[in-house]
């Protein structure tokens, strides 16, 4: 039974420390407690409703009332609730969901999966695994990443040593060495003051032959990058730019990882974000709406000619020696299954592009509107990023007490959007509606009016 609501409020943020915030001001001001949850929106212990047009953490793309998923995953835990897929067992549904896997992602070049518990493991499997192959190929120097500024790829040291931006890294310092950091493909602040998306695109792959040039190609293992980056505060690059990146990648020998961990599964208008450029990576890191939440699992992706190596080579040398207590969980595995087919059944794809033109479309009303809004990303599928400045010629950016008052403001009237610093974000359900996606508009507008 679960304990009342006197009880949860007592003991709110006291117990519990929360990821992504300081545990002084948690206590200080306790997290909103999110009781329920059903179709697109969200019901806190006071009774109050939002449209969560966060999708729980750019995840819930099925919304959260998926009884087909809910099924699979009670159904798994009657069968089988665990065991082990380490080399030497197996169970039926990690079978199923690794041809599912393949499947949907053939067009992409993947060939095989490697299943994990979430995104920042699916990332440090890419990592490792990337540095092994060229061990295996006889370039045992090939140790060092490549990656973007404002990138984000997780928490672990891995990860973290490769995420860009400083707030993932200065307290957990020193990091990986070997790890290098290219100029953010983000027209409204870049080092170039260059405001042309295809201009920057051109600079940062000047800036990337450069960094190459400089390391030596023959000490670099990969490249990771998201198709549009996310928790940067959504930054879409110019639609040459992840060609560009793939191009010089293979030019040098070195690999291409795709972290399509809040891209894939839909959230582009694509089944993934490389696709949505047109490009074929080495490996895609995924979690998210692999199980719309509902589930921690998470996914590497094993290209075709990465994984032609590692099947081919000496087994002694090819062992992959990595891997977590939940791989290919039976539960999770059912739940991959179960939401794949639900995803695609669905259309989701297509259903994210429609939709998500149209909050671009309202945000640009927004934007003409309120001379806060210093800057709109978003357009491509159902990511949007507003960055909010107190001063539009200066781009001053918007202070911390303001933006803490227009978050709450929004959420009273009606939806919940994520803060990430001096913008809001927003990644909801791929099932969202055309007036539900109206609804997230006037919200906005009038939470910037009520300031």
């Amino acid at each position: 039974m679960m304990k009342d609501d006197n009880f949860l409020k007592e003991h709110n943020a006291k117990a519990l420390w929360h990821p992504m915030g300081a545990p002084a001001d948690s206590m200080a001001q306790p997290p909103k407690i999110i009781t329920g949850a059903a179709g697109v929106s969200i019901t806190d212990i006071d009774g109050h409703s939002a449209i969560d047009a966060v999708g729980g953490l750019w995840c819930v793309n099925l919304g959260y009332s998926n009884d087909v998923l809910k099924g699979a995953i009670a159904d798994q835990l009657q069968s089988l609730p665990y065991y082990s897929a380490f080399a030497g067992t197996s169970n039926p549904a990690a079978i199923e969901a690794s041809v599912a896997m393949q499947d949907m992602f053939a067009a992409d070049g993947m060939a095989r999966v490697f299943f994990t518990s979430g995104g920042s493991d699916s990332v440090e499997t890419c990592l490792r695994l990337a540095r092994q192959y060229h061990r295996l190929r006889g370039q045992p120097t090939r140790t060092k990443f490549l990656s973007l500024k404002k990138g984000y790829h997780g928490t672990h040291f891995g990860g973290a040593s490769v995420n860009g931006n400083a707030r993932f890294r200065t307290a957990y310092e020193p990091l990986l060495p070997g790890c290098f950091h290219l100029p953010s493909p983000y027209t409204y602040r870049n080092p170039f003051h260059e405001t042309d998306p295809a201009k920057l695109a051109q600079n940062i792959a000047a800036a990337m032959e450069d960094e190459i040039a400089f390391q030596g190609a023959d000490t670099i293992a990969a490249f990771i990058m998201e198709p549009i980056q996310g928790a940067g505060g959504v930054i879409v690059p110019h639609e040459t730019f992840m060609p560009l990146m793939r191009e010089i990648c293979d030019r040098h020998g070195i690999l291409m990882i795709s972290d399509e961990v809040i891209t894939g599964f839909g959230r582009t208008g694509h089944w993934s974000g490389a696709r949505h450029w047109g490009v074929k990576p080495d490996m895609m890191s995924m979690a998210k709406g692999i199980t719309s939440g509902y589930f921690p699992v998470g996914a590497a992706m094993i290209g075709e000619k990465v994984a032609e190596v590692f099947e081919t080579a000496d087994s002694a040398e090819a062992g992959i020696y990595h891997g977590y207590t939940y791989s290919a969980h039976p539960v999770g595995a059912a739940a991959t299954v179960a939401c794949l087919a639900e995803t695609q059944r669905l259309q989701l794809d297509q259903n994210a592009a429609a939709r998500g033109a149209q909050l671009y479309a309202g945000l640009q009303g927004l934007a003409a509107k309120h001379d806060i809004i210093g800057d709109l990303r978003g357009g491509h599928g159902l990511m949007a990023g507003i960055e909010f400045v107190s001063n539009r010629d200066q781009k001053t950016p918007m202070d911390m007490a303001t933006m803490k008052r227009l978050h709450e403001n929004i959420y009273q009237a009606g939806v919940m959007v994520r803060l990430v610093m001096h913008s809001v974000v927003m990644s909801p359900p791929l099932i969202i509606t055309e007036a539900e996606v109206d609804k997230i508009i006037n919200a906005i507008d009038a939470g910037i009016m009520a300031l």
